[in-house]
């Protein structure tokens, strides 16, 4: 895959990477002045040069993610045998300034598994959003184009889901994505619930937000049930049940679908865009 097929494919899945460009290359070096790499936390495509002087770039774009940066900065690298490198040395006799462009995730990845009352409400709600939106459900007259006609204008770009198995979809939502999960049947939910934190069955998941509709009571049996088939305690508390931004659930008209859904939106958009964290360093 070419480094602009890359960045196609990050931005489709909403992954997060760095573009690596060569800014300036003066002298003898690798590659030319516009060479450029896409750098994630896992792979690599195309080459700004190869050596120490790639390794040495992937190594900072990799921190640069590892910390959420998101401000380009530029690395110069002289190709000398003076200069030693924690990658060896290349002596081709030239420098090399990157620049290294931090790529944060374009639109998140949000799934409702069952799309009844509050699921609908949900899917308006963020469908006025820039999202990847999908919408799951075992019953084909919950998804028809004419239940959905009310997201034709969606920001998000809705992608449907008929499955009547539908912890199937679970394989094929890429890393990160949120989870809401509210079907009209218990025993679809807790078969959802156990196929997500099965995922990638490492002992963790790489799953966003997994979030359970339903009492304290619901969640109790499904705590029990998830127990006996293997799942750690540790595990379970990735789980957030019941769902909706507490102050939202609180008032009278809290079993309203249309009041659940703008809970759950906006305990989603507070994981989607945290708030700053304050300036330790700031004086009232």
């Amino acid at each position: 895959m070419t480094w602009r097929a890359a960045l196609n494919a990050l931005h489709d899945a909403g992954e997060a990477g760095v573009l690596i460009t060569v800014a300036a290359a003066r002298g003898h070096t690798p590659r030319e002045a516009g060479a450029k790499m896409v750098v994630t936390a896992a792979t690599t495509w195309d080459s700004v040069g190869g050596g120490n002087l790639e390794a040495t770039a992937v190594e900072r774009a990799r921190a640069l993610l590892a910390v959420g940066a998101t401000t380009p900065e530029l690395v110069t690298l002289r190709l000398t045998d003076s200069a030693v490198g924690d990658h060896g040395r290349q002596c081709c006799g030239g420098e090399v300034t990157l620049l290294l462009e931090p790529l944060r995730p374009a639109r998140a990845h949000v799934a409702i598994f069952g799309v009844g009352h509050v699921g609908l409400e949900l899917a308006r709600v963020l469908a006025r959003l820039p999202m990847h939106l999908h919408l799951v459900d075992s019953r084909a007259a919950q998804l028809a184009p004419e239940r959905l006609s009310g997201l034709a204008d969606a920001v998000a770009t809705v992608h449907v889901h008929h499955a009547p198995i539908p912890e199937m979809v679970l394989h094929d939502l890429p890393a990160g994505t949120h989870l809401v999960v509210m079907t009209h049947d218990h025993a679809e939910d807790a078969a959802l619930i156990d196929a997500a934190l099965r995922r990638p069955a490492l002992g963790h998941t790489d799953l966003g937000f997994i979030g359970l509709i339903g009492s304290a009571v619901k969640w109790a049996r499904f705590r029990t049930q998830l127990l006996s088939l293997g799942h750690p305690p540790e595990l379970l508390a990735r789980v957030t049940t019941p769902i909706g931004h507490a102050d939202l659930m609180s008032g009278p008209a809290r079993k309203q679908p249309a009041v659940i859904a703008l809970a759950v939106a906006a305990q989603l958009l507070l994981l989607l865009h945290p708030a700053p964290a304050p300036d330790a360093t700031r004086t009232p």
